[in-house]
């Protein structure tokens, strides 16, 4: 069917499952089901075009044949796991058996998919096949007699349980390198439940029952929802055709973001004073397309969609215009003086500014109610938020071709007011500034940071800024705090300006809250050797840190900059990384015991808050 083959099970059904006999119910119907089908004695063929995933690959794993159409929309994948759950109806006994237990277990533990030429490379289908021949190979396939496809040689062997163990081993000591159990208990029951069952879910069906009413998953369940909620905020705005983008400034994020969009299908240009300093973006782009990208043909075409444009042509022409050049207001008017006298007059405006207000932007426009801020978060092909800024005035139209552009551009829009920092930089810089002073009252780095990723950030606030670089977050913080009327002197920790004075700027430099080499972080930098610490105070510290983010998130609600408390928290998941497992840290910080306290709704700005974004 046009909408793919089976996407997997209702997620909106996990809703109703309140009980562990109910889930163990569910479990027990879909697996009994998909093994009488696996059994009958005539041939089964699933003929797979677009998204096969969870129930819908354990369905065709069932089937005594599979032909995946080689469609780009095809993608085959068992992707529980992501939800927190495991794959109940026969998945993590099939998949074993069909392509071997190290492909099965990294397909689990990791949600990914595979497209038609992957999954027949990898023996998950039995023919890859063009969209013009599917129903005649299928019925060839029916008609041929052969067996039933299985894994041979090594792959076969690893299955035995004589040496499940040691395959069992390798995987548990991947996982625990991303995730640690009590935080995620699922990816370790799957290893569980093929090493000790064979994949058989009915073996032991209160361990997946009790995985499924974890708070893990439930809260897992409900960050999807909330990605889904932010996929709907651009719906109607989304175009039946791929426009034209025109990216002025070709630096870190300008660059950036004309990849991704001529990635995604757009015709881009990319605007910059000499074609010296668009070179670095056009080497980036061919690294990511590169990456992302295996037919040569589609890869050409990519190469193709990006133009580079010195002079501005493509101004005229495009669609959407971002500007995304240093953070300097009166450069950034000049700028939009400019492009409203040469753009269309349907074209979008945009900014990607980090910390300017939009109402002082756009100052200078004949028309400002066309301005919209679309602020990416770097890496930009990793980040999938986008702030979509309105202020006072905005028209309505702009704001739905912006967030339309946005999921045209498989990214999630997040509407937030124009505010200092807007959200995500906004609960950053509390939550980080925090963590300096620590620093200033004598920990180490790594023992703050380790606190964090205790806790379930994917990094500390040291080591994040410096990833981003101190100078960066220094400058970006300030002019927050300006914009919000704060005395810097008193808001700038003293770990922070002495190591800019220095020029420790953090892993560029290979100095900053760590020492870096090749990229990596080293070790802690002047400060006292990291202790453990024990869980207690770990545990701690951590809320030390978070009440700051949590404080500033309730404000923001409060404020109106987002609209309501699970907007504020899908952007600062999906904007921070905050531990998906913990569903947000507002619904993280209501579901506490009563026993603890609220933060104050007060916050704190600093300089390290342009931590997400450049």
């Amino acid at each position: 069917k046009s909408s793919g083959f089976i996407a997997g099970a209702d997620i909106e059904e996990f809703k109703s499952l309140d009980s562990a006999q109910k889930v163990q119910g569910l479990i027990a119907r879909g697996w009994h089901l998909f093994n009488r089908f696996a059994k009958v004695p005539y041939p089964t063929l699933a003929l797979i075009r677009g998204v096969c995933l969870g129930g819908g690959l354990e369905l065709s794993l069932a089937c005594r044949y599979r032909i995946a159409v080689d469609h780009p929309s095809t993608k085959l994948g068992l992707p529980e796991v992501m939800l927190g759950i495991l794959p109940g109806w026969g998945g993590m006994k099939r998949l074993p058996e069909l392509v071997g237990p190290q492909l099965a277990l990294d397909m689990m533990l990791t949600g990914k998919s595979l497209d038609a030429r992957r999954a027949k490379k990898a023996g998950l289908v039995d023919l890859a096949v063009a969209e013009r021949v599917a129903r005649l190979s299928a019925e060839q396939l029916v008609l041929s007699g052969q067996p039933r496809a299985r894994a041979t040689g090594l792959k076969a062997l690893l299955n035995q349980p004589l040496l499940r163990p040691l395959v069992a081993r390798m995987a548990r000591k991947q996982a625990m390198a991303k995730a640690r159990p009590e935080h995620y208990p699922a990816p370790f029951a799957i290893i569980d439940t093929w090493e000790k069952a064979d994949g058989d879910s009915l073996k032991d069906p209160s361990l997946l029952a009790g995985i499924v009413s974890t708070p893990t998953a439930l809260n897992l369940v409900r960050v999807f929802f909330l990605q889904e909620r932010l996929k709907g905020i651009g719906k109607a705005g989304r175009s039946t055709e791929k426009g034209h983008l025109h990216v002025v400034g070709a630096g870190t994020m300008g660059g950036d973001i004309a990849a991704w969009a001529a990635l995604r299908g757009f015709q881009v240009t990319l605007q910059d004073q000499d074609l010296s300093r668009i070179a670095p973006a056009f080497a980036r782009a061919q690294t990511l397309f590169s990456r992302r990208i295996r037919d040569p043909y589609l890869l050409k075409q990519a190469k193709d969609r990006l133009q580079a444009d010195p002079q501005g042509h493509g101004i005229r022409k495009a669609t959407v215009i971002i500007e995304a050049i240093f953070e300097n207001l009166d450069a950034k008017q000049d700028l939009f003086r400019r492009l409203e006298a040469e753009a269309s007059p349907q074209a979008i405006l945009a900014t990607n500014t980090s910390s300017l207000r939009l109402e002082d932007i756009r100052d200078c426009l004949k028309q400002p109610e066309r301005l919209v801020g679309i602020h990416f978060f770097n890496p930009v092909a990793q980040m999938p938020l986008v702030e979509i800024i309105h202020a006072q005035g905005t028209r309505e139209d702009c704001l739905k071709a912006a967030t339309g552009f946005v999921r045209d551009l498989d990214k999630l829009p997040l509407p937030v007011k124009s505010a200092p920092g807007f959200l995500v930089n906004a609960v950053l810089a509390p939550y980080m500034l925090a963590a300096m002073r620590q620093v200033d009252a004598g920990l180490s780095a790594a023992s703050i940071d380790a606190a964090m990723t205790r806790f379930g950030m994917p990094m500390g606030p040291l080591e994040l800024a410096d990833t981003v670089g101190l100078d960066i977050a220094l400058a970006a913080g300030s002019t927050i705090a300006q914009a919000r009327g704060e005395d810097l002197s008193l808001t700038v920790p003293l770990c922070l300006k002495s190591r800019v004075d220095a020029k420790q700027l953090g892993k560029k430099t290979g100095q900053g809250f760590y020492l870096w080499k090749d990229g990596k972080r080293e070790d802690a930098n002047g400060s006292k050797a990291a202790g453990a610490g024990t869980s207690g105070s770990q545990e701690a510290l951590a809320l030390t840190l978070i009440e700051p983010l949590i404080a500033a998130a309730q404000e923001l609600v409060r404020q109106g900059v987002v609209d309501d408390a699970d907007l504020a928290d899908a952007g600062i998941i999906f904007g921070t990384g905050f531990a998906p497992f913990r569903g947000g840290p507002l619904h993280w910080w209501s579901s506490q015991s009563s026993g603890q306290g609220q933060p104050a709704a007060k916050t704190e700005t600093a300089a390290p808050a342009q931590a997400a974004s450049s």
